[in-house]
């Protein structure tokens, strides 16, 4: 019987990039387990210095790592460049938030003793990456639950594996074992597999809110099981009163293009006040239209490449024509590029006449505009959806956005400022179905150990001075 591979392919060109066979779950898991209590024994002092050796091995390869994501995900160069610099980045935030967010207290009484607050490690967790960053985003909770004392079985996604086991790599050549830090390659039956293995002691994922809410119910009747769930957004823009619609045009298309919008944070949802309407839209459209679409190595270098794979291409365009066929109105038509490969042009249109607007994360380059008259429309439409990622509000006044912020549900909520592209040095998460309120971003610490509350006296002394009954 031939053993099953996972083949990884650029988008760009459909070239087989990697291969390599699925990985045992049952093997992998049981080495974790052996490896871990050694790792946790480790001063937190030589767990920080080997991390700080992998951002080294990292700046070593960068331009190797970066030409990977490059051709595994179809993103351009230089966005391929930022993420591996956001990879070692990633290193001394998480040294600072670590100390920051699980520093070790004690607060002495002559009495009473000693109470004292320490952080344990979970034990062995479970790291699901998506494909859309696919070194960054896994690096965000591997880096953490290493510094914290875990051992991690990394699962990148079936369609950017090559970059995860290069990223893995680089921990081995920093001198973290290859026990402590290891890649399952497989797809979802070993993702799932893996959530559910009892040698598994917590869940990191980021991903889609479908693959999210599935291994939420499988664990639901698990209480013990650490989960932190990073899913998507169907991300709103609200446009208000602003003279500045040269910059405003330039904040919505970064939002909604970057990345060919397969970003969680990417705006989905344009809502924009009437009176704004016909000047944010020509000079939105105008500059859409001057968007290079190309492959990662092109020159000039594209603002935009590929979506990842041709299925996802023709579902985008099936959503393009169903949102036209319920009433939608075409401002710049989805397009596909290249014949057989998955290009696309960026696409908008006006949903506003579209009587029951589907809330689903199109995970793509497709802006939907809605037309409002008043902020409290506005902030109702922006809230019309089970998601909660990121928001943003571009103009307005001070006293528009301290309402915007008070009354929007969202995780992450900009003012004149594009909805994605977020700091790690901040928490960074969702709520409805983009999250379960485990931010990750500077807040990893927290579901990367848990909190010990101790007292502690030097002897045992104690008396019972009331209901004993006299000598």
């Amino acid at each position: 019987m031939a053993t099953a591979e996972i083949v990884s392919y650029e988008p760009a060109t459909g070239a087989e990039v990697w291969r390599a066979p699925v990985g045992d779950v049952d093997e992998v898991v049981a080495r974790a387990r052996r490896a871990w209590p050694a790792w946790a024994a480790q001063p937190l002092a030589t767990r920080i210095e080997l991390v700080r050796r992998f951002a080294n091995e990292v700046r070593k390869d960068a331009d190797k790592l970066a030409t990977m994501i490059a051709r595994e995900t179809g993103k351009p160069m230089w966005e391929a460049r930022t993420e591996v610099e956001s990879v070692i980045n990633k290193v001394e935030i998480s040294v600072r938030a670590y100390a920051d967010r699980t520093s070790q207290r004690k607060l002495d009484s002559a009495m009473q003793g000693t109470a004292a607050l320490r952080h344990k490690p979970h034990g062995v967790m479970a790291v699901l990456g998506p494909y859309n960053f696919p070194a960054h985003l896994p690096n965000g909770h591997i880096v953490p639950a290493l510094i914290a004392g875990n051992a991690v079985v990394f699962k990148p996604s079936e369609k950017t594996p090559a970059t995860g086991e290069m990223l893995a790599q680089c921990f081995h050549r920093a001198g973290i074992s290859a026990a402590v830090v290891q890649v399952l390659v497989g797809g979802p039956a070993e993702g799932q597999a893996l959530v559910a293995h009892d040698g598994i002691d917590g869940v990191l994922f980021t991903g889609s809110a479908h693959a999210g809410i599935a291994i939420n119910r499988k664990l639901a009747s698990n209480p013990g099981k650490m989960v932190a769930l990073e899913m998507g957004g169907n991300n709103p823009i609200v446009v208000w009163d602003t003279p500045k619609i040269e910059d405003t045009a330039t904040i919505i298309v970064q939002s909604a293009f970057t990345s060919a919008g397969q970003r969680c944070t990417a705006g989905r949802r344009l809502i924009i006040k009437a009176s704004m309407y016909d000047a944010v839209m020509s000079q939105v459209k105008h500059l859409a239209d001057r968007i290079i679409v190309g492959a990662p190595f092109d020159e000039p270098a594209p603002f935009m490449g590929p979506v990842i794979d041709n299925r996802t291409a023709d579902g985008l365009t099936e959503s393009f024509v169903y949102l036209l066929s319920s009433g939608g109105r075409p401002i710049k038509h989805m397009v596909r590029l290249q014949e057989g490969l998955p290009f696309l042009s960026p696409a908008i249109i006006d949903v506003t006449g579209v009587a029951e607007r589907p809330d689903v994360e199109l995970f793509g380059p497709l802006l939907q505009v809605v037309k409002v008259d008043d902020f409290d429309e506005a902030i109702a439409e922006a809230n019309n959806t089970r998601f909660g990622l990121s928001a943003s509000l571009l103009g307005g006044a001070p006293a528009d956005y301290n309402r915007f912020w008070a009354n929007i549900r969202a995780g992450v909520v900009n003012w004149n400022r594009p909805t994605n592209g977020a700091s790690s040095a901040a928490p960074f998460g969702g709520i409805g179905l983009s999250g379960n309120h485990r931010p990750s971003a500077y807040y990893a610490a927290d579901y990367c150990a848990y909190p010990v509350a101790s007292t502690e006296m030097d002897q045992p002394r104690a008396s019972i001075g009331v209901g004993l009954r006299s000598e």
